[in-house]
């Protein structure tokens, strides 16, 4: 999915609560008729499932994570919930934990797991709108 130059990329996980169990043939299928099912097809590039924390982690994961602050220094309850080892800071906190990557390929905006969709929305646009201004205007 591309709009205004955004482009959106779906890292799938097993690391958090075992919610990804399967295999990446399993990923659509589970996607289309279980969770979120009622023929839900991603409208945006997904990847191969992979680890985004630990000795394991993507490398895509390591480069994010070192160029963006952590959202929180707070993992809760990890108890049965976050399978990597040791834990740090910087880690992802949970599924759905999002960055904003400019067109230059640095990060610029990192947000947790439980912030709103159109809080993300409202983040992308004034960054869109800076980064289109000052292509404008210099």
């Amino acid at each position: 999915m591309n709009i205004h130059g955004l482009t959106i990329l779906g890292f799938p996980c097993n690391q958090f609560g075992k919610q990804e169990p399967g295999n990446n043939r399993d990923i659509l299928p589970a996607l289309k008729h279980v969770r979120p099912g009622n023929d839900f097809v991603p409208n945006f590039l997904l990847f191969e499932k992979g680890d985004v924390n630990g000795k394991d982690e993507q490398g895509v994961y390591t480069f994010l994570k070192s160029s963006c602050p952590p959202v929180s220094d707070n993992f809760g309850n990890p108890t049965n919930r976050l399978f990597w080892d040791p834990l740090k800071v910087s880690d992802i906190k949970w599924n759905f934990e999002k960055f904003l990557v400019g067109p230059d390929g640095k990060p610029v905006m990192r947000w947790h797991p439980a912030v709103s969709v159109s809080e993300v929305r409202a983040g992308i646009r004034k960054y869109l709108l800076q980064h289109y201004t000052e292509e404008v205007f210099n």
